[in-house]
């Protein structure tokens, strides 16, 4: 009779899902001993960094991940990259190893109590109440993560894989369809208000990229007249950047919201809520006169928005048949001025506007840029414009240690895409670990990393609310020392002689790149910029 972890293996395999990233304990070795040959085990170092491969793993394939996590230790330090996850759409099936069934009323040493553990942000969590019911609820939580577009976890005894499993217990569908037909009355009612509004503005969020959808929405734009915005903060790229269309990125202020879209008398938001904000501002969201339609498929993104309409269907149907439907309004878009590459500047030092101007330069169309860098955001955004579908990638939260790890599976999908990380040196250290398993696997990305030597953001938000932060700076961590120590072929530059060196010697081999490179940024702005750089060298 087979066991329940042979069934378990049967099941993944069918669903595709072969490729098992972890960071396993005591709790996991019953099912990892003499894995199959055709499953692969991908390690990495630390809980957070293991959900961030599955996360960028997940959205590069478009289907469910695979995590096995360690007990509570290991719940518990992927908490944070699980919210992430769910906020980022990204779907993960994630086992939870527990202790042995057999006692755990006496709550033996590493017992967990798992099912709260990492609070509302599992779309859904699974406890077999029989040993038996393992495989059913993995089955359960695939069908759960790819449709509700989250992590969704199975909690497992660490005995349950050697019980024997009977034969017709399976209790879930082993393949599951969720077909939503969008509404030709809805195409024309929205139809008709973009027709009938005098001065028309369309806001594009994540949840609008794809190939599909953009392709729609360029010939709704270039129909209605309407020039096209980016949501702020927004993790995925809405529409193509360099479009003549494309309006820039809103402020993520009440007040920034109102003077860019002064004049609009509709708005139509695509993909996003209406409208993510970052500090609180007092004031309305929109001038009185102006009418609202939000067209999403997450219910709970329209249900929380700030509309007259909204409506709930998919982007890629609903957007094709808006643009198949809409009148020709006669309307041209205003041309919005790109804005011009900085100069480079003339102390000699390197700022983040040298690096991400030179990357503009060299990068291929069909690059993806995973961003963490908070204090170079909006710089980047402007000079590194996302041109193809899954061109941007970050964070939906905002919590760093996202960009290293979901940038390596991100690539270990999509091994034939250029795929570039662009992070601080403050961000870097929450995940640094990843490097590690970038070098390990073979992972072919290039990780940018720029040196301040300390979390400028924070120095900036200090400054904004009056006074220095009692935060130290960290100028004497190593990047270049660090990745090296992980395994990865490094650079440090602190020129732009050196910096286009570089990046001319790796634009000619980024493509088919299959081992990591991390470059270290060493910025003017960081105190030992120079010291540092005589001291690290090139190499």
């Amino acid at each position: 009779m087979s066991s329940v972890r042979d069934t378990f293996y049967g099941i993944a395999r069918e669903l595709g899902m072969t490729r098992i990233f972890s960071n396993p304990g005591s709790t996991e070795v019953p099912l990892l001993v003499d894995m199959p040959d055709d499953f692969e085990f991908v390690l990495a170092l630390h809980e957070g960094s293991v959900v961030g491969l599955a996360t960028g793993w997940a959205i590069g394939r478009g289907e469910p991940a695979l995590v096995l996590l360690h007990t509570t230790a290991g719940l518990g330090n992927a908490v944070g990259a699980l919210a992430t996850a769910r906020v980022n759409r990204a779907p993960l099936v994630v086992l939870v190893g527990q202790q042995d069934r057999r006692h755990l009323h006496q709550e033996p040493f590493l017992t967990g109590r798992l099912s709260g553990l990492a609070g509302q942000y599992p779309v859904w969590v699974g406890e077999p109440a029989h040993a038996a019911d393992v495989p059913s609820l993995v089955q359960r939580a695939y069908h759960e993560a790819q449709i509700h577009r989250g992590p969704a976890l199975v909690i497992v005894p660490m005995n349950d894989w050697s019980v024997p499993m009977p034969s017709g217990r399976f209790t879930s569908p082993t393949r599951m369809r969720s077909t939503v037909a969008t509404n030709q009355t809805d195409r024309l009612e929205v139809a008709e208000l973009l027709t009938a509004a005098r001065s028309p503005v369309i806001v594009v969020g994540a949840g609008a990229d794809h190939a599909d959808t953009w392709s729609a929405l360029t010939k709704i734009a270039k129909k209605s007249g309407a020039p096209v915005w980016q949501e702020a903060f927004g993790a995925r790229a809405g529409f193509p950047q360099d479009h003549p269309s494309f309006a820039g990125h809103l402020p993520a202020s009440r007040s920034g919201v109102r003077e860019a879209l002064a004049g609009h008398d509709l708005v139509l938001v695509v993909g996003a809520p209406s409208l993510r904000q970052y500090q609180y501002e007092e004031g309305e969201l929109y001038s009185a006169r102006t009418r609202v339609v939000v067209v999403t498929d997450d219910y709970d993104e329209a249900a929380h928005s700030v509309a007259n309409l909204a409506v709930v269907a998919p982007l890629p149907q609903f957007c094709k048949g808006l643009a198949a439907v809409l009148l020709e309004s006669g309307r041209s878009a205003p041309q919005t001025q790109r804005p011009m590459p900085l100069p480079a500047s003339e102390s000699g030092n390197l700022e983040p506007a040298d690096v991400f101007r030179e990357l503009a330069q060299r990068l291929p169309a069909e690059s993806t840029i995973v961003e963490e860098s908070p204090s170079s955001r909006s710089l980047l955004q402007d000079l590194l414009p996302a041109r193809a579908p899954l061109g941007y990638l970050s964070a939906a939260m905002g919590g760093l240690g996202f960009a290293l790890p979901a940038s390596t599976g991100l690539k270990m999908a999509l091994p034939r895409r250029p795929v570039v990380a662009i992070v601080g040196d403050g961000s870097s250290q929450y995940s640094i670990q990843a490097l590690w398993s970038a070098h390990r696997y073979d992972v072919g990305v290039l990780f940018v990393v720029l040196s301040n030597g300390g979390y400028r953001i924070m120095d900036v938000l200090a400054a904004k609310a009056g006074g220095p932060g009692p935060w130290p700076g960290f100028a004497d961590v190593s990047i270049r020392d660090l990745g090296a120590a992980y395994g990865c072929k490094t650079h440090s530059v602190a020129t732009l002689d050196e910096l286009t060196e570089v990046l001319d010697e790796l634009a000619q081999i980024l493509p088919t790149m299959t081992e990591p490179v991390l470059l270290d940024v060493v910025l003017g702005g960081r105190p030992d910029a120079r010291a540092a750089a005589h001291r690290r060298g090139h190499e």
